[in-house]
């Protein structure tokens, strides 16, 4: 299971309620989004304050949450990141401060440019896929999507180690052929 698979289902089992699963998230991301509002806050103790916003407002809200294709720490970020920009507004006082506040905090996420190149980027890669036989296209997807090591891929197909690299290697080459067209 990849690290964001694993977050994923951290995230349905808060939704139903289990703090087990929530003490998990917490010990798995709390540096991360701590880190975040400290970025944003400049101080340590209102970071404090608002990483607990953060995880109190994750536990009821968990459940809003759903598997889109996007990364359940890019929920997380957004999530932390606009508690922390609301109490620097609340600092700060006026509404003009916190618009101005919000022109000078970067946006870490790709624009909307970034990501239509990105998607246009991911359908020729998957159409390139579809290219080589299922088993080498599995192979592909398990080892550089889902982070497979070869000795892992070798046990779960039965295949030899070596066989498995070539196997890779010459995939590898049909993918950055088909990319070039």
């Amino acid at each position: 299971m990849t690290p964001q698979q694993e977050v994923e289902e951290l995230l349905a089992r808060i939704a139903m309620g289990d703090r087990r699963a929530f003490s998990d998230l917490y010990d798995r991301t709390s540096a991360k989004l701590f880190g975040i509002c400290l970025r944003v806050l400049r101080d340590q103790a209102e970071s404090e304050e608002a990483l607990q916003e953060a995880y109190v407002r994750i536990w009821h809200k968990a459940d809003a949450y759903r598997v889109n294709g996007y990364s359940p720490m890019t929920w997380l970020i957004t999530l932390t990141r606009n508690i922390a920009i609301d109490r620097r507004r609340q600092r700060r006082g006026t509404p003009s401060e916190a618009i101005d506040l919000a022109e000078t905090l970067p946006d870490d996420g790709p624009g909307p440019e970034a990501m239509a190149a990105e998607r246009s980027e991911a359908g020729r890669l998957h159409l390139c896929l579809r290219e080589l036989p299922e088993d080498r296209a599995a192979m592909v997807r398990r080892a550089y999507l889902d982070g497979d090591t070869y000795a892992e891929l070798a046990a779960a197909t039965g295949v030899k180690l070596n066989t498995v690299r070539t196997w890779l290697r010459r995939a590898l080459i049909q993918l950055r052929e088909c990319l070039e067209r």
